[in-house]
């Protein structure tokens, strides 16, 4: 039993979840108060006549019933004030001879499914059981058919139903009258019936063998039927046993009904008439080996029918010898003054105790042990109630040797599932009574080892069961005993607890452990300070793992009788834990405990750390080299608030173990090959942590081999696997910024000129390294440089990281060197800081901040793309990013060299990214573009438009939007189309999102620029002044297939929407004859089919122009028409068949319309080019466009062939001689 399952008594409101929140940590699910659904559930039942002969309305009155009962699952006992009436309306259908058998099929479904929710023992008692209905009820069996799988319902509740009927209080053959007398075929007794149908159903296939074993139980044992079917119905069980096999699946199903039955009849037998035949079934049931069965199912019916066997073997009566604890009041127990009304008594053996147990009773106790390291829960669950069950029954001395049978189960020889099966039963024997005290001393220690029980397997680990279980045990105890025989236990017990509540890897396993300490504080009022922690460690507080082991342990920790058990727990268990996150936990909870015992850790802990780095086993080593480094800066940390060195808690021996760590890692080679990396990073994080500390290796060998690790680290990064390359990386930059701060200052203010020079020349000659990672690292290794470091080199620095993020065509994918490179620049500038008057080699001023914007605005315009996608938006935010740091940080100091043109520049190249397709680009952008329109500290100076800028995003409104939606986003962003100084950059990010392919992006985008156009049709000024700007774009990203082609997407959609209609009434207006030339050219020699069919489209939208436009663009479109690609063809007939439906007479004329459109849609348009050129020009004719003339198309050969000089290819030209007329 899992104790975790268990309601909790903490604080019913529910916690936000966070990051360190478990994936499993289960919700608390509101308690229900009625059965609300009464009347809707009268009225369904009373619809069944009317729906049973529609199939649909059946079946969908079946499914809303399900549903309703299935919100009851949880809480049952809500429905038995209705269950009456349910019942009284389904039975009224079925006992109605006129209900058809769909009707009848259809009540019994809706009582199996009430059956299913509330169980079958509370509805069985309120069947009709009268002598009337026995024979009513077997006569319904007649009509069913045991092989009918839709109706197995049914027979599963008359089976139920017979169950109840078969208990009346006469003798059967009473109802059966004179069967010889009859006349005709002789007639079966009832009981030979009922018999026979039972036996029948006990090895179907379906559910119906459950209720048939329910049957045999209530039958077998009635007084009549026992003295003449009870043998012979036992010989054909074990018949049936004996010749089934649990390897094929019919064998499986017979001797799973068989073994049901057996056992509910030795459950439900009185002991005097099955104990003739207890022995042979248990004979052959050993025979059976069902221990080797696979089938879950078998082994547990196996276990089950052992125990009551065996419980059948001993005289049902209570052992007077078991523990009693007396009072159990709660109120008792918290008043500590209030005397206890019952001494605790643990009785003697009876004297008169019959102690003759038979022979049989100990291949029981050793099946039911056997049982409790079987591979399933259920079995080995069933096998420890059977072991307390039989205990119960034994005398005081046996009892005691299963007790150490059972304890033998807690051997790290035994598999994981032993450990489980010995704690329920441990759990059982207490709850029971049958745990005498004299052997708690044996069974705490067990617990102990039990609620730490974590054993690796391959990739994961097993135990977490092993530890739910032992806190169920703890649960157990603290309801089973007396507070006085638990107090010498209490202080094992209570710090146990705790650590499992705070410290276990499993979500289940802390609230199991928190439940169990909430017990025992109730019941025993003897744990230390436990209402206190009960308020801090509750049901929810322990679902977040983070917030355990870094805050509740504090809190917990404050008490004395903890902390030096959870110290040693972390340093002997987790520090050394398999999964690298409760590592990282343990080091970090261990430093945060440190404050609580400094002595204790600097003394005891130490030593026992630099023993483990020495360790073998690499997760050891990995953990004790990172508690090393936490627990050091505690040390430091509390030294520090006294004014006294570190030293002072570290002797000189803990210092030199601490200097061996790197050297120790580095002579064996640990620093390579598997587990290389975690060593690696965690001797960083350790270099971090005792660099902060400021521990006295200054001038030390020990800090060159320190800066090769970091430098190695940051050369090797390529050869880091990626998952955990951003961590490595991360770690070796702190630990070179530590280590620079505290152990490369000559002065204060000065480095050392030696160690500058190797460190600068090393570190930008690694910028140009031919692997990415590696020019990652260093490029962030230079922007963690301390400020001293970078004085008088800034300009040197700066040029090696602005080449670094210019594109080559041989670097062009290394996009994350560039985005390092921008963050570097970004947290140098931070470093060195603003002086307007200074040198540009050691702050940033008036000088270079021209050069510093220029770099970070290049690098808005990365839009590489790779495999991995579009690897230019992580420059681009890091540019984003970087642009925003630095233009606060000269807003707060010298917003004077914010220049206007810059200002603008990078305002609108935000709002470009603000209205781009990307969600996770797009919210940063409106992040960093609110965040510098409403900075006050000063405000910027030269925001354009700021005035309309902040009406458009309100001040309040910075929270609210939700710039991931695109429903949110592009109708703010689209409102900047109206300011002059955003339009064209807004404007080129609108045509890529709403040429994309998210539908939702492409649809809000396009809605939004649709609606701005629609407002701006009647001021032609606004209108020329768009136009003007969109003509603009085409031709500054002409053959720009990242912007053109979104682009003639985008126009095809603002064509069909009607955006340009104020431009058609003037013949030729110069905005359609512009997008025509710039179409054309777009699509020239062109063999990129998405682009083409795009502008197939923009061609048919602009067929809306009056002029000589629409007679080009049927040129064009005609071309289209024979294009070498069918596909290109087919599109382009298809979507002029389109255009002439929806244009009509204006294009083709009155005359020749129907024959055009004959003609678009008879023409197989991907058949021989020949053909299709006939058609087409017969196109030509009908809408009066000169046919196109093929021109030969000369090109040199390959001059090694011979004769061969020209080669003569036809195209068509439309700036033919034909095309000129």
């Amino acid at each position: 039993m899992a104790l975790s399952d268990e309601l909790a008594t903490g604080s019913p409101e529910e916690q936000e979840v966070d990051a360190g929140r478990e994936p499993d940590a289960p919700a608390c699910v509101g308690a229900l108060e009625s059965f609300g659904e009464s009347v809707e559930t009268r009225e369904l039942l009373g619809r069944l006549k009317d729906v049973h002969g529609d199939l649909a309305a059946r079946e969908v009155a079946l499914e809303r019933f399900r549903v309703i009962m299935d919100k009851y699952q949880e809480q049952p006992h809500l429905l038995d004030p209705h269950l009456e009436w349910m019942m009284s309306l389904l039975l009224d259908m079925v006992q109605d001879k006129t209900s058809p058998p769909t009707l009848v099929h259809l009540a019994f479904k809706y009582l199996y499914v009430i059956t299913k929710v509330r169980g079958y023992k509370v509805f069985l008692r309120l069947f009709p059981h009268e002598v009337a209905d026995v024979q009513p009820v077997l006569d319904m069996f007649a009509n069913q058919n045991p092989r009918d799988h839709e109706t197995w319902e049914t027979r599963y509740m008359l089976l139920l139903w017979l169950s109840v009927t078969c208990l009346i209080p006469f003798d059967l053959s009473r109802l059966d009258g004179n069967l010889t007398a009859q006349p005709g075929p002789a007639r079966m007794s009832i009981m030979d019936r009922i018999l026979q149908l039972a036996e029948s159903y006990l090895v179907v296939s379906d559910k119906s063998r459950d209720a048939a074993a329910i049957l045999v139980s209530k039958f077998i044992t009635r007084l009549d039927v026992k003295q003449k079917k009870m043998a012979g119905f036992l010989d054909w069980t074990l018949h049936t046993l004996a010749h089934s096999s649990f390897q094929t699946i019919e064998g499986t199903i017979t001797m799973d009904g068989v073994l049901q039955a057996l056992a509910q009849i030795f459950k439900h037998g009185k002991r005097e008439d099955c104990l003739p035949y207890a022995a042979t079934v248990l004979e052959c049931l050993n025979n059976c080996r069902l221990s080797d069965s696979n089938q879950t199912l078998l082994r547990k019916l196996g276990v089950k029918l052992v125990q009551r066997l065996g419980l059948t073997f001993l005289k049902p009566k209570v052992a007077k010898w078991r523990y009693q604890r007396g009072c159990r009041s709660l109120a008792a127990n918290l008043k500590l003054s209030t005397q206890r009304q019952n001494e605790p008594h643990s009785g003697t053996p009876d004297e008169e105790e019959d102690c003759d147990v038979p022979e049989e009773v100990e291949t029981v106790i050793e099946q039911l042990l056997a049982g409790l390291k079987d591979k399933d829960t259920i079995v080995r669950w069933s096998a420890a109630k059977g072991i307390g069950r039989m205990a119960g029954r034994l005398p005081q001395d046996l009892a005691d040797d299963v007790v150490g049978s059972m304890l033998d189960c807690f051997s790290f020889q035994e598999t994981d599932n032993a450990w489980h099966g010995g704690c329920l039963a441990l759990a059982e024997l207490g709850r029971r009574g049958l745990l005498l005290p004299s052997r708690l001393t044996d069974v705490v220690a067990v617990i102990q080892r039990a609620l730490t029980y974590d054993e690796k397997r391959g990739a994961c680990s097993v135990g977490s069961n092993v530890r739910d279980a032992a806190c169920y045990v703890c649960w157990a105890f603290a309801r089973a005993y007396d507070p006085t025989e638990l107090r010498p236990f209490v202080a094992e017990i209570s710090s146990a607890l705790v650590i499992a509540t705070v410290f276990d890897r499993d979500v289940n396993c802390r609230r199991a452990a928190s439940a169990a300490f909430q017990e025992n504080v109730g019941r025993q009022g003897t744990f230390p300070h436990g209402i206190d922690i009960l308020t801090t460690a509750d049901y929810f507080a322990v679902g977040n793992r983070a917030n355990c082991f870094l805050v509740i342990s504090v809190f917990i920790a404050g008490f004395p009788e903890y902390t030096q058990p959870m110290i040693d727990h972390l340093v002997a268990m987790k520090i050394s834990h398999w999964d690298r996150v409760i590592r990282e936990l343990s080091a970090k909870a261990l430093r945060n405990l440190a404050q609580c015992a400094p002595e204790y850790c600097a003394t005891h802990v130490f030593p026992k750390l630099l023993c483990l780095t020495q360790s073998p086993d690499l997760h050891a080593r990995h953990g004790a080299i990172l508690a090393c480094g936490e627990l050091t800066c505690a040390l430091h940390r509390l030294a520090a608030q006294g004014n006294r060195p570190v030293t002072d808690y570290l002797n000189e021996k803990t210092l030199e173990g601490l200097k061996q760590i790197h050297q120790q890692l580095y002579d064996h080679q640990l620093y390579r090959g598997l587990g290389g990396e975690l060593m690696r990073q965690a001797v960083c994080i350790l270099i971090e942590n005792l660099s902060l500390s400021k521990m006295p290796f200054k001038g030390d060998a020990l800090i060159e081999g320190w800066q090769w690790l970091i430098s190695d680290t940051l050369r090797s990064l390529h050869l880091v696997s990626s998952h955990s390359r951003q961590k490595v990386k991360e770690t070796a930059v702190s630990a070179l910024a530590a280590l620079c701060g505290e152990y490369y200052v000559r002065e204060p203010g000065e480095a050392e000129p030696a160690i500058l020079d190797a460190l600068m020349q090393q570190y930008l000659a690694e910028l140009r390294s031919p692997e990415e990672m590696t020019r990652c690292g260093f490029a962030l290794a230079l922007g963690a440089l301390p400020h001293f470091l970078l004085k008088g080199r800034l300009q040197q620095i700066l040029a090696g990281l602005r080449a670094v993020t210019r594109i080559s065509p041989k670097d062009a994918s290394f996009a994350e060197a560039r985005r390092d490179s921008l963050r570097a620049i970004a947290r140098i500038c931070q470093t060195v800081g603003v002086n307007a008057e200074g040198v540009p080699d050691e702050v940033v001023c008036e000088a270079n901040v021209p050069q510093i914007y220029s770099t970070l605005l290049d690098c808005m315009n990365d839009y590489t793309t790779d495999s991995r996608g579009d690897v230019g938006a992580w420059v681009r935010e890091a540019a984003m990013t970087s642009l925003m740091e630095l233009t606060l940080l000269l807003g707060r100091s010298r917003p004077e060299l914010i220049e206007a043109d810059i200002c603008k520049q990078v305002l609108c190249c935000v709002a470009q990214q603000a209205s781009e397709k990307i969600d996770r680009v797009r919210a940063h952008a409106g992040q960093v573009l609110l965040t510098l329109l409403h900075f006050d500290s000063p405000p910027l100076p030269h925001v354009p438009h700021r005035e309309q800028l902040e009406q458009i995003f309100p001040r309040l409104d910075v929270a609210a939007v939700n710039w991931n939606a695109p429903s949110q986003a592009f109708p703010r962003i689209t409102q900047l189309l109206g300011l002059p100084a955003f339009r064209y950059h807004v404007l080129l990010g609108l045509a890529v999102s709403a040429g994309g392919l998210t539908e939702t992006t492409v649809r809000y985008s396009t809605q939004s620029l649709c609606e701005h156009m629609k407002s701006i049709e009647k001021d032609p000024q606004a209108m020329a002044a768009f136009s003007t700007t969109l003509l603009q774009l085409f031709e500054d990203h002409r053959l720009n297939d990242r912007v053109s082609v979104p682009l003639l997407k985008t126009l095809d959609q603002m064509l069909a929407n009607g955006c340009f209609e104020v431009f058609t009434v003037e013949p030729d207006h110069p905005f359609a004859v512009k997008l025509l030339a710039l179409c054309k050219e777009e699509i020239r020699k062109s063999k990129d089919t998405l682009k083409l069919r795009s502008s197939i489209a923009v061609f048919c939208g602009m067929i809306q122009f009056q002029g000589e436009v629409r007679k080009k663009v049927l040129l064009q479109l005609l071309l289209l028409l024979c294009h070498p690609f069918p596909t290109i063809r087919n599109a382009t007939a298809s979507q002029v068949y389109e255009m002439v439906l929806t244009y009509g007479e204006a294009v083709t004329g009155t005359e020749a319309l129907e024959e055009v459109m004959a003609v678009l849609s008879d023409t197989p348009w991907d058949t021989e080019l020949q053909l299709v050129r006939e058609q087409r020009n017969h196109l030509c004719d009908l809408l009066q466009v000169p046919r196109p003339q093929l021109v030969t198309k000369v090109t040199p050969a390959v001059p090694m062939a011979p004769g061969r000089a020209v080669i003569s290819q036809p195209y068509e030209d439309e700036d033919s001689p034909l095309m000129k007329k």
